[in-house]
């Protein structure tokens, strides 16, 4: 059985945490930013939890399993 390889893609829009959780960054931050208030675009700088109902297959794209 060969190697599972990385999917770059993924690779870019998630990390792992020491503990073995996936982060992932928030949407709708790039464009369209003047009708969004200040607050709301602070809170788009930091990182949250991948739902677990998507853990599985982002851990199948980072090749872990």
């Amino acid at each position: 059985m060969p190697k599972m390889k990385t999917h770059k893609g993924t690779a870019k829009r998630f990390r792992l945490t020491g503990t073995g959780k996936i982060m992932r960054g928030k949407a709708f931050k790039s464009h369209i930013l003047e009708k969004k208030s200040p607050k709301r675009k602070r809170g788009f700088r930091q990182e949250t939890l991948v739902s677990a109902a998507d853990r599985n297959v982002i851990k199948k794209g980072l090749g872990i399993g």
